[in-house]
């Protein structure tokens, strides 16, 4: 049985203000809330974006209450979409390339890298193929920094995805343990 993913976002902090309750993605909020600064994952994990069409900043967001969460972790007000993860319960499997468009060294993944230079001796990614599974990256080893939400595609240039500048150094698996 699936389970139906449910988050509400609060205009104030500690769940205070307007709300909009979320159970699936959400292009654009802005109707919705002029601002948030609290959020609730009642069900499920979603990615949460400063900007509308799921672009911009993005953030991860599992089960949890979250009373000031926007600027516990530096963000803007502007929660502007939200993409809902599915939960994934198969295999994992991720192609990173050193080079866009599917070029210079490969490496395949099937489970977590806290650290592609230490595993991999590989200093830059600029383009991925996800075959199977829901993927977080990471500018910064050991899961740090900003990051970017990766489902099943091909991604040929993260610098064209808005992306230029930043490097992607560790990923991980979005497993159902954090459901």
């Amino acid at each position: 049985m699936n389970m139906m993913s449910r988050i509400i976002f609060y205009e104030d902090r500690n769940f205070q203000g307007r709300s909009y309750e979320c159970m699936s993605d959400c292009p654009d909020m802005s109707s919705y809330l002029s601002r948030c600064h609290s959020c609730r994952v009642e069900r499920g994990c979603f990615m949460v974006y400063d900007r509308t069409n799921y672009m911009g900043n993005q953030y991860f967001m599992r089960r949890g209450e979250y009373a000031d969460y926007m600027s516990m972790m530096g963000m803007s007000d502007s929660i502007r979409s939200c993409r809902m993860i599915p939960m994934y319960r198969g295999s994992y499997r991720m192609r990173m390339y050193e080079r866009e468009n599917f070029g210079g060294q490969m490496y395949e993944l099937m489970d977590d890298c806290d650290n592609i230079m230490d595993r991999y001796r590989m200093s830059n990614c600029m383009s991925c193929n996800v075959m199977d599974g829901h993927w977080l990256m990471y500018e910064h080893p050991h899961y740090r920094g900003r990051m970017m939400y990766m489902r099943p595609g091909e991604y040929r240039s993260f610098m064209n995805m808005g992306w230029s500048g930043m490097r992607f150094m560790s990923m991980r698996r979005i497993t159902d343990s954090f459901y």
